[in-house]
């Protein structure tokens, strides 16, 4: 008798192996796996996250101190905002020495330590590549500004000015506008696409691009595991700078100076001589910062026969809402059929090939919670979980920034003295020129896209400062830290901290929520967000409220024998009718 039920016993374990193997065999042969496309991104801004020498400022051993409750998050990868040696004019995005590390945040060994810790916890570390433009303090362009024929003139764009003024292009943090700035010692312009502390690198010179390469790979040695790239689009230049006309900005590139900065002759050439020097030889990540890309050109950086990078992330999403003609000033309003067919049709471009990005907030935007959900005390918690399970349940890799795991909101500030960033203190400069309303324009900020409201320092507990640091933070913290911090959440189950951990579980054994066909369902509710993820016979449903009031959804699938994953209620009701805010994941049967 025992022999017979141990050869049952085998027999099972026979079939269950059998059935494990074909699944695999399926699952691979439907798609392609990788590592970064499963993985949970995890933003962190350094300046923001943890001080741990009183200076007021975030640092390496900030992060290093947190490093298991990053790694207790179920996130898989770290971007890190940039941490090398910088003047500081933008917080870091102006890089005077790539391979040094901003004293303020502590030294190389500090960093060694970091990426061990990561590696120890299975975490893997990618870092913000700035390679668009670098500081002014840079030697290169200390050089380069010295005389015309020095060495490294042409490591940056320059314009003499016996040719008159050079045509417009926009300088985006600039008072004035302007991309060019005069410079005396040898009588030119030089071009800056945003502040003229960021002078633009002439990646048309083949000794500038060998530098990035050499510097790339010196750091993938050091053991990271990635670039995510900023503002990669706009690194090619026509050299001519013609003059543009509205009219043929119109034409060409919808009327958008992002578009025709990111269309510049021999990108891709550029793209895949990186990828050939630098990326190909690792096991590694790539990621565009997409500024002007466009669903029309998107799979021109990620199709994988083209060998450039791996995904990139639009703009189009976090744009929503956003009134032309203002400083990111938002209109309360957007439209969410709107919004349903923004992300559904930019999943329709990488439905046969490469791979795209899910992203609502990040350290140039506000926070997530105030922006596309409800930050009163009575809708905060449950809006602030509904826009997780939307992050976590669709196609592609998702971003996930820093504090929004505990749906920290928007500081609101009231005076133009409480900001430190330096597009809005150009924008309030450009508003006080023309003579307008300041009052409004600080109004404005608190709802819209100050990037200040996102770099609030982190909320740890409810001690001073939120705990972030013991000295004078660089930047306000939001006044709620008292009640809306990571310690209180953590004991509490029903949080929003605990949801993401929930949800971050959920993805990864739902292989479905990572590669399975996005389905829209219910297109023209302007409530309601639903959609089903459908992978080797395996649907899920996602039912998502997107407003204060109970609203009805018409699916036309029954729920009556579904299987509840997740519902960011503490009771659940099977209906057609959601609560407000409400958001349930089922598993159909």
């Amino acid at each position: 008798m025992k022999q017979k039920s141990n050869l049952l016993f085998f027999f099972f374990i026979l079939i269950f192996l059998t059935n494990e193997i074909a699944m695999a065999q399926e699952s691979k042969s439907s798609f392609d796996r990788k590592w970064w496309k499963e993985a949970v991104v995890y933003q962190i801004y350094p300046r923001s996250f943890k001080d741990t020498d009183g200076d007021g400022v975030g640092d390496l051993k900030g992060i290093i101190s947190k490093l298991d409750y990053i790694k207790s998050l179920g996130v898989d990868v770290v971007w890190l905002n940039p941490i090398y040696g910088s003047p500081n004019a933008d917080n870091g995005y102006d890089i005077s020495d790539y391979q040094a590390i901003m004293k303020e945040f502590g030294t190389m060994e500090d960093f060694d330590t970091l990426l061990k810790g990561m590696h120890e916890r299975g975490l893997k570390l990618v870092m913000d590549l700035v390679v668009n433009h670098s500081s002014d303090e840079h030697k290169w362009f200390q050089e380069s500004r010295k005389s015309r024929d020095n060495p490294y003139r042409d490591y940056y764009h320059w314009w003499p000015a016996e040719k008159g003024k050079p045509a417009f292009r926009p300088g985006a943090f600039e008072a004035d506008g302007s991309g060019w700035r005069y410079d005396k010692q040898t009588d030119s312009y030089y071009l800056h696409y945003f502040s003229y502390k960021q002078p633009d690198l002439n990646w048309e010179n083949p000794k500038l691009r060998q530098e990035i390469f050499a510097m790339m790979n010196w750091w993938f040695k050091k053991g990271i595991d990635g670039f995510r790239m900023d503002v990669i689009p706009f690194i090619a230049k026509d050299t001519t700078f013609p003059v543009i006309t509205q009219e043929e900005l119109n034409k060409d590139y919808h009327g958008r100076w992002d578009i025709y900065m990111a269309s510049g002759p021999h990108l891709h050439d550029y793209l895949k001589e990186m990828n050939k020097e630098v990326l190909s030889k690792y096991d590694c990540m790539a990621l565009a910062e997409g500024a002007g890309m466009i669903k029309e050109t998107a799979l021109n950086f990620v199709d994988p026969d083209r060998k450039e990078l791996d995904m990139g992330y639009h703009f189009e999403g976090t744009n929503l809402g956003y009134i032309p003609g203002y400083f990111k000033k938002m209109n309360p309003n957007w439209s969410l059929v709107e919004f349903k067919k923004i992300y559904s049709d930019w999943d329709a471009v990488y439905a046969k090939k490469g791979w795209g990005t899910i992203y609502l907030g990040n350290h140039d935007q506000p926070r997530m919670t105030s922006r596309w959900g409800n930050d009163s005390p009575q809708f905060r918690v449950l809006s602030s979980k509904l826009l997780t399970t939307f992050l976590l349940t669709m196609r592609g890799t998702p971003y996930y920034y820093n504090g929004d795991e505990i749906g920290m909101v928007n500081a609101k500030f009231d005076k133009i003295d409480d900001y430190r960033d330096i597009e809005t203190l150009a924008e309030y400069e450009k508003v006080k020129n023309a003579g307008g309303d300041l009052k409004q324009f600080i109004e404005d900020q608190k709802t819209g896209g100050a990037r200040d409201n996102g770099r609030t320092p982190f909320q740890w507990d409810a001690t001073k400062n939120g705990g972030f640091s013991n000295g004078n933070p660089w930047l306000k913290v939001n006044d709620n830290y008292s009640y809306l911090n990571a310690k209180v959440q953590d004991k509490d189950p029903n949080s929003n901290l605990n949801y993401f951990r929930k949800m971050t579980r959920l993805r990864k054994s739902n292989l479905a929520l990572i590669y399975g066909k996005y389905t829209l369902l219910d297109k023209e509710n302007p409530n309601v967000y639903a959609y089903t993820r459908e992978l080797n016979g395996k649907k899920l449903l996602i039912l998502l409220n997107f407003t204060s009031k109970n609203a009805k959804v018409n699916t036309d699938v029954s729920i009556k024998n579904a299987k509840v994953l997740i519902n960011n209620y503490t009771t659940v009701s099977k209906s057609t009718e959601l609560r407000p805010y409400e958001a349930i994941v089922y598993e159909l049967k």
